[in-house]
């Protein structure tokens, strides 16, 4: 491989390593074994958020030290740090949730830091559970030198007496357990099967969507989001990946050459065509803060429903990631979109050429029911739809891929905060045709914005799913399935329409027209407006506090600056 030679003058390490002034800068690298020609190198950071919290992560060391060989081969020298994460399936139902979506934020804030910290040239970042994935995505962005995003894989299906399973069949069992429907030796011995090696969670829950997201926004190497963590082919996406950020080195492309409006609009049409999780309407519009573009919850819902839903994936579907990648994984998805014309083809991308360039050897595969051409979808438009109403000015999301109705109306039944709910649930505290609400879970009055997997799905495996409705200012994980509606905004820690709501009150919802309305009169909602207060929270300092006084609304992707707006110069132009 021909080794680029490059113009210090221009890169940012010249300011940690040049001259005879940084000589003790030097020693501190020498001290690690590298040498002087190491330090004529670009100088490459590799950022994995490994850890031993869970099987999503697991696999981050080994990817990341075989991105080192691919950076060295071509030219560059790698440096690799960790990161946190916050594995949802650990943190889900109690208080630890609260820490999730507050990590996406520290983790591009970390990355961040170190990047500027050493003045590193370029990046590789990897990551493997849900909100690492924008995390990292976000830092690109942010930092806005040449990167390359890579996915850490996703987990392999278990098996359960003769069919597939995942970590929501466990979480449904539990609803299951609940109601005398299954023992608590066969709940455990689920438990022990659904998960049988390294990666993330299988369906098409919020890892595998952002995923999806990394190949389909351009920052990802094609292919790579699909192949599970356990198969030596990740090993070969790491290397390549290594090479592809010296190419855009190279090359002088950086994140927001790639990451455009019309990048974002592509990502969209893969999470609506794939039934993703409902999280994408959160981070889509963070990714797009990072580059300064406008791209909010409004833009996001108006391409969920234009787009056909193709793939039919888990949780609302029949199909884990493992066998989207054995059909053609995401390439096959977006090659499906752009021949129904519903992607931009001219976006460019981290292999240096276009996402049409990029598919134009990707041939249509006849031997698999995974994806759909575009003529012949599941349904018409997207697994996940925007609503709006007098319950939601700002608008709020629903998963309606596997919903046997797309309306519904009943009865309030008022919590606030999920382990109300929760308690009520286990309990069978609530009645068939009502609507669940769940209130104080926002951005700022959570705070964190908890996801709320556990209540849904005890619900669903109580037989209820289908027969209640659920609507929350927090969010759902992308298992989540039954008409469940989140991110509503503006939230009740603020006074949004949903702090106003009583026991009793009808609430109408219609994902078919796209609203969400309280049927209460104006002159009721003022009075009780009047007597609203603030209701105090739990949190009076640390991380959480922090986070609830510089975060924004869910529909603006709940972040906690001003992004590529507010920035005066770029890190790399300093």
């Amino acid at each position: 491989m021909a080794i680029t030679v490059f113009d210090r003058s221009k890169l940012p390490s010249r300011h940690a390593v040049d001259g005879p002034e940084r000589a003790p800068h030097r020693g501190f690298y020498y001290a690690m074994g590298l040498d002087r020609e190491d330090l004529t190198r670009p100088i490459v950071a590799i950022a994995a958020a490994w850890n031993e919290a869970a099987p999503c992560n697991i696999a981050l060391d080994r990817q990341a030290e075989v991105a080192k060989h691919g950076v060295h081969r071509a030219g560059g020298t790698p440096r690799i740090f960790h990161t946190i994460t916050v594995t949802d399936g650990i943190a889900m139902g109690h208080e630890g949730m609260k820490s999730s979506l507050v990590s996406r934020e520290a983790i591009a804030d970390s990355v961040e830091l170190t990047v500027r910290g050493h003045a590193y040239d370029a990046l590789v970042a990897l990551a493997g559970c849900d909100k690492s994935l924008p995390g990292m995505m976000m830092a690109m962005v942010r930092l806005d030198i040449p990167s390359v995003f890579l996915y850490g894989g996703s987990i392999l299906p278990g098996k359960w007496k003769g069919r597939d399973v995942t970590v929501q069949d466990i979480y449904e069992a539990v609803g299951q357990y609940e109601v005398g429907g299954i023992s608590e030796e066969e709940l455990e011995r689920l438990a022990m099967a659904a998960m049988p090696s390294a990666g993330a969670c299988g369906g098409q829950f919020t890892a595998n969507t952002m995923a999806c997201v990394s190949e389909a926004i351009g920052l990802a190497l094609p292919g790579s989001a699909g192949t599970p963590a356990p198969m030596e082919a990740r090993d070969r996406f790491a290397e390549k990946s290594g090479e592809a950020v010296m190419r855009l080195l190279e090359l002088g492309i950086r994140p927001r050459d790639i990451v455009t409006r019309k990048a974002l609009e592509n990502a969209a049409r893969v999470v609506a065509a794939t039934g993703g999780s409902t999280n994408a309407a959160l981070h889509l519009p963070a990714i797009a803060a990072e580059a300064g573009i406008d791209f909010d919850l409004d833009d996001v819902a108006r391409i969920f429903r234009e787009t056909p839903y193709i793939a039919d994936l888990k949780p609302a579907g029949r199909y884990v990631m493992k066998d989207l990648a054995e059909a053609g994984g995401v390439p096959l998805v977006m090659k499906a979109l752009l021949d129904g014309g519903y992607l931009h083809g001219d976006c460019l991308t981290v292999t240096g050429r276009t996402v049409e360039e990029n598919l134009r050897e990707v041939a249509w595969n006849p031997d698999q029911d995974v994806v759909r051409p575009t003529r012949d979808p599941i349904t018409p438009w997207g697994g996940v739809v925007g609503l709006k109403g007098s319950l939601a000015p700002e608008g709020a999301i629903v998963k309606v891929a596997g919903l046997e109705s797309l309306r519904f109306r009943g009865p309030a039944r008022v919590f606030d905060g999920e382990e109300a709910c929760a308690e009520a649930v286990r309990n069978r505290r609530y009645r068939e045709g009502e609507v669940l609400v769940i209130r104080y879970e926002g951005p700022k009055g959570g705070p964190g914005m908890r996801e709320m997997l556990a209540v849904t799905a005890a619900i669903y495996g109580q037989g209820m799913g289908h027969k209640v409705a659920l609507v929350t200012d927090g969010r759902f994980s992308g298992a989540t399935r039954g008409f469940c509606i989140g991110h509503v905004g503006p939230e009740a820690a603020v006074g949004g329409p949903i702090a106003l709501v009583q026991d009793g009150d009808i609430i109408a919802i219609d994902a078919e027209k796209g609203t969400l309305d309280l049927e209460v009169s104006e002159e009721e909602l003022a009075r009780r407006r009047a007597a609203w207060q603030p209701k105090p929270t739990l949190y009076g300092s640390g991380a959480l506090w922090k986070y609830a006084q510089l975060v924004g609304p869910a529909a603006k992707g709940a972040v906690t600056h001003p992004g590529a707006r507010g920035e005066v110069k770029r890190y790399w132009e300093l």
